[in-house]
């Protein structure tokens, strides 16, 4: 008998995606699973359906069929927010609100689904140190970071309210080589603090960064994920 432990946190069951104007498959049957503790690693060239998976496992696109399961359970629509909760979506190029990072920082906890959660300034910029930035970083425009900075002010956006799970779809492929180690860093230090249910799949270009940030390899090929 399986206990929950043993439960993956997310399986797809032939995860099937179309484009009907272009008449072509963008993501074919994909049957996958991650685990707690998982770290994986997702390359392939550009236009191979590595983001298009990604979007669908983070429920920002649809899919044509298949099945999406958190924790052994298919997602209704009620509870799409709470999987997104624990299932958080990293973007290359991170959307960021006027004001301060503290700003954005404290955004999500505006939102209902954080509504038990209250912001701790003292844990972000202990999450910021981590990125190798001083807490005076909170204090800083949003309008005046760089592309790094920016990434990093967003995944602390995301990590301060405790997923399970960080979808990263190629999160430094615009940055310079520091500011993506910053981000690798950021990433594995949420990884070491946490315990084993927590899981990440990083979408990346960069062969070697997969091999940093993914102890499981997988490639996807026109829509093929193997």
């Amino acid at each position: 008998m399986s206990t929950l432990a043993d439960t993956p946190l997310i399986r797809t069951t032939a995860l099937t995606r179309h484009d009907p104007v272009r008449n072509t498959t963008l993501l074919h049957p994909s049957t996958f699973i991650l685990s707690g503790g998982q770290r994986v690693a997702i390359t392939g060239p550009s236009g191979s359906g590595k983001s298009v998976f990604l979007r669908a496992l983070a429920l920002l696109d649809p899919v044509d069929d298949g099945v999406i399961q958190w924790r052994g359970r298919a997602i209704a629509r009620g509870g799409i927010p709470a999987y997104r909760r624990r299932v958080a979506y990293i973007a290359q190029r991170p959307a960021m609100l006027d004001g301060s990072v503290e700003d954005n920082l404290r955004y999500p906890f505006s939102l209902k689904v954080y509504r038990d959660a209250r912001f701790d300034r003292e844990r972000v910029g202990e999450l910021a140190r981590r990125a190798g930035r001083d807490t005076d970083f909170l204090d800083k425009r949003a309008s005046e970071l760089s592309g790094g900075e920016a990434q990093i002010a967003a995944l602390i956006r995301v990590l301060q309210v405790d997923p399970d799970v960080l979808l990263l779809d190629e999160p430094t492929a615009s940055l310079d080589p520091a500011a993506a180690l910053e981000i690798e860093a950021l990433v594995s230090a949420w990884f070491d603090d946490g315990h084993g249910e927590r899981a990440s799949i990083w979408v990346s270009h960069d062969p070697a960064q997969a091999k940093r940030v993914g102890e499981r390899q997988l490639v996807m090929t026109a829509g093929t994920l193997s």
